[in-house]
């Protein structure tokens, strides 16, 4: 059964963060979490967050086996953009693009449902 959880507009690039979820795609939850907690990037906090979640609800919506879960499925999304200005030369201005991140964890564990 699989079980989804997801995390929006998080202000990480989502670049930043597909490089923290690609090292813990296709692990079981607990050992993805241990990788995270030793894993230097401020990205590895939100995706802990959110593999978390997606466990917890895994645990209370299908009584599923927590030591059982694995990461089904893990990808990060383009959110909107926060845009600012910032004074160049000659009266110019240059866009500062603030990027957003929608993090998204399906977990599963194996079985039918």
């Amino acid at each position: 059964m699989e079980t989804k959880a997801v995390a929006k507009y998080i202000r990480l690039s989502p670049v930043k963060v597909r490089q923290v979820v690609d090292l813990v795609r296709g692990k079981k939850v607990d050992e993805a979490l241990a990788i995270l907690q030793f894993t230097p990037k401020r990205a590895a906090r939100s995706v802990a967050k959110v593999i978390r979640s997606a466990a917890a609800n895994a645990e209370h919506n299908n009584d599923s086996d927590r030591a059982e879960l694995f990461i089904a499925r893990a990808y990060v999304d383009q959110g909107p953009s926060l845009k600012r200005w910032r004074p160049r030369a000659y009266g110019r201005a240059n866009v500062i693009k603030h990027r957003t991140s929608h993090i998204t964890v399906v977990v599963s564990d194996g079985k039918e449902g």
